[in-house]
């Protein structure tokens, strides 16, 4: 575990930022207060494509092409909201989003699956679903519908909490 970085013990050993001094991975890279997307996705050019989308956006956006470079990212600085493809090598999609709902630190972020799967996901707690093939416009749209769905959330609840 890297000095400021949360307190998380993922399931899988050495999860910590395999760029430590240089800046990659951390939300210090971005301009004022943007919201910082991560895309968890293992097609490099379909990354590209909606990080561009989300960018043009006014979105901070990291990055990972596996599962156990999610966890790393999350573990050194928790996005806003998680992009999780379900089909990745090294650690699956449905893996990764148990590991974000098990700690304290990153259970209440947003996650939006996108699978080209036709398998039921009812049962899998995330803020939304894609089926693959989408667009950038649908892609945002969502986002932008989760963040808002998440921030009255939590909002809710911690007003619950108070009283």
């Amino acid at each position: 575990m890297h000095p400021g970085a949360p307190n998380a013990q993922w399931a899988f050993p050495d999860v910590g930022n395999p760029f430590p001094d240089t800046g990659v991975g951390s939300r210090d890279n971005t301009v004022g207060n943007r919201q910082v997307i991560l895309i968890v996705e293992d097609d490099a050019d379909l990354r590209r494509v909606w990080r561009l989308a989300l960018q043009l956006e006014g979105f901070g956006v990291e990055e990972a092409g596996d599962g156990i470079m999610a966890l790393r990212r999350l573990d050194n600085h928790p996005p806003d909201l998680v992009v999780l493809d379900l089909g990745l090598p090294a650690l699956g999609g449905l893996s990764v989003q148990q590991e974000i709902a098990a700690h304290a630190v990153t259970r209440d972020i947003p996650i939006v699956i996108v699978t080209g799967s036709p398998d039921d996901l009812s049962n899998v707690d995330v803020s939304c679903v894609l089926r693959k093939p989408i667009g950038p416009e649908q892609l945002i749209a969502t986002v932008r519908r989760c963040l808002r769905s998440s921030v009255s959330t939590t909002a809710t609840s911690r007003r619950s909490q108070s009283t």
